[in-house]
C-alpha cells in the first residue's frame, strides 16, 4: 500500500520576489475586472512584501489591511492607492483596444 501524499496549499506570495513579479501579478488581476480577484491579488502581494512593512508604510493596521484585501473585502480606493505605493508600484490607465468595424 502506497503512502498517501498530502497536498501542500499553494501560496502565490512565495513567488512574488520582485517588484516586476508583483506588478505582473497585479496587472493580470486587474485585467479580470473582478474586484474580488483584484483585492485578493493586492493582498497576496502585500503579504509577499511583508504585511507589517506595508501597514507601517500606509499607516493602516495589519488587521484592517488583511480584512480589506481579502476576496470578501471592499477596500476604499485610498487604501488601494496607499498599498500600491507601498509595494513600489503605481496605477496606470491604458486605452482598451477595440476591433474596428469591418466593411460589409
Amino acid at each position: 500500500m502506497a503512502a498517501k501524499k498530502k497536498a501542500v496549499p499553494y501560496d502565490a506570495a512565495e513567488f512574488l520576489d520582485s517588484e516586476e513579479a508583483i506588478a505582473a501579478y497585479i496587472t493580470e488581476a486587474l485585467q479580470t475586472g473582478d474586484h474580488k480577484v483584484i483585492s485578493h491579488a493586492i493582498g497576496v502581494a502585500a503579504r509577499a512584501k511583508g504585511m507589517t512593512k506595508i501597514a507601517e508604510a500606509t499607516k493602516l493596521s495589519r488587521e484592517s489591511l488583511y480584512r480589506a484585501l481579502s476576496e470578501e473585502g471592499h477596500p476604499e480606493f485610498e487604501t488601494v492607492e496607499r498599498v500600491i505605493g507601498a509595494l513600489g508600484l503605481r496605477l496606470r490607465a491604458e486605452p482598451i483596444r477595440r476591433r474596428k468595424k469591418q466593411a460589409a
